[in-house]
């Protein structure tokens, strides 16, 4: 009788682990397509792209994660933070950007917000000896 009750207590616990990996994953992966991560990007006042290897290499990174900012759209909310054309968007509201669909999710999920970070690796302006730095930039609501 106890190895029954031990089994279905196993087995329970194994289903509520699948549950939450499977929830975990479907949040992930909601479906975010690389053209409606760009349009929000615009909607925010950035155009970016994913890194590529051609962009690792031009930008020296470790890895081609990451969104790449292409330009940045004046009198927008991220020109008000001080998002700058060629860096390299890591992380909004403390959730780490690896793809385009990392960011499409969590910039749309960021813009209903009127105040969330975003996190940028970025050069240094000239002259700076130090040369790329991380950067956190404040995002308020845009008031007209």
């Amino acid at each position: 009788m106890r190895g029954r009750r031990v089994l279905a207590v196993a087995m329970l616990g194994l289903l509520l682990f699948a549950a939450v990996g499977g929830v975990q994953a479907a949040a992930q992966s909601d479906g975010m397509t690389e053209e409606e991560a760009a349009r929000l990007g615009e909607e925010f006042g950035i155009v970016v792209g994913a890194v590529d290897e051609d962009i690792q290499k031009e930008l020296k990174l470790e890895r081609p994660q990451g969104v790449a900012v292409f330009e940045v759209i004046g009198n927008s909310r991220a020109d008000y933070a001080g998002i700058k054309v060629r860096s390299v968007i890591k992380e909004i509201d403390k959730r780490e950007i690896r793809t385009m669909a990392d960011f499409g999710s969590a910039i749309k999920k960021a813009m209903k917000e009127c105040n969330f970070t975003v996190g940028t690796y970025e050069p240094a302006d000239p002259g700076d000896p130090v040369g790329w730095g991380v950067n956190f930039h404040f995002v308020g609501c845009k008031r007209d």
